[in-house]
């Protein structure tokens, strides 16, 4: 009699909109175990549909380690495309535990006809690139990242942010906007006319939560200094939740049937 196969166990790294899409298609799954891993950096974060981790893990090491205990089948790196440190981590731990990676990686914004973008490489270079003189900035980036701006205290910032920046910004003009998105293009106009801004500061983070933004500074003819994304390991990648549910359905049911 044949040994029916056992349940698919999936973790996600996430805390994309495409890490959530795809674990709200794979809860509908019978054959499948999903759980979902966040940082833990935003305190009251979307219900998800699926068990969540929060967290870190410790590393590329603690990470082997979580996959082995858990006997996961398949990780499934759907992080932001900035977060290059954990996406290092996923490739190193998926190789020591051998289980089978896919990193799903949305495609960057291509610059448009009435685009004024300036690419920088660094958010040093940003503030570099803001210049001397005092101007109205909104700055779309995550909490994390705004330290930095305190070297170039003559501007006044607009920074909008899920949750409230603790500690402040240490200069003497910032508004805060508590806000979780998406914002449309019609929504991100209204927030750059009200607040009178002169030029915005983002990161190239593809997709259509957040592209409002850019949208609106084309149609209103504002520069934006973008930060280019970070150099990714080397992994099997797709760019679409379709994909990534194709080659799952490939990678489920190898790994199952080897019994790991």
């Amino acid at each position: 009699m044949a040994r029916s196969a056992r349940i698919g166990r999936i973790l996600i790294l996430g805390g994309t909109a495409e890490a959530r899409a795809l674990a709200g298609v794979l809860v509908e799954r019978k054959d499948l175990a999903v759980t979902l891993s966040l940082a833990g950096r935003t305190a009251q974060p979307l219900a998800q549909g699926v068990p969540v981790r929060s967290g870190g893990f410790g590393g590329a090491e603690g990470l082997a380690d979580y996959l082995r205990a858990e006997r996961i089948d398949v990780l499934i790196d759907a992080t932001h495309p900035y977060a290059a440190a954990i996406s290092a981590n996923a490739v190193e731990a998926a190789r020591a535990a051998k289980a089978p990676l896919l990193a799903l990686r949305r495609l960057p914004w291509s610059k448009a006809p009435g685009d004024m973008w300036t690419e920088v490489d660094t958010m040093e270079d940003a503030v570099k690139a803001l210049g001397e003189t005092p101007r109205r900035v909104f700055l779309a980036l995550g909490r994390k990242e705004l330290r930095p701006f305190e070297a170039a205290p003559q501007h006044v910032y607009l920074v909008r942010s899920v949750d409230p920046v603790d500690p402040p910004l240490a200069v003497p003009h910032t508004i805060y906007v508590t806000a979780r998105g998406p914002f449309s293009e019609e929504e991100d106009r209204a927030l750059l006319e009200r607040y009178r801004i002169a030029a915005i500061v983002a990161k190239n983070s593809g997709g259509d939560a957040t592209y409002g933004k850019i949208a609106a500074s084309r149609a209103l003819h504002l520069p934006v200094i973008m930060l280019k994304r970070p150099a990714l390991p080397e992994a099997e990648s797709v760019t679409t939740v379709e994909d990534a549910l194709r080659w799952l359905d490939h990678a489920i049911t190898f790994s199952t049937a080897r019994g790991v």
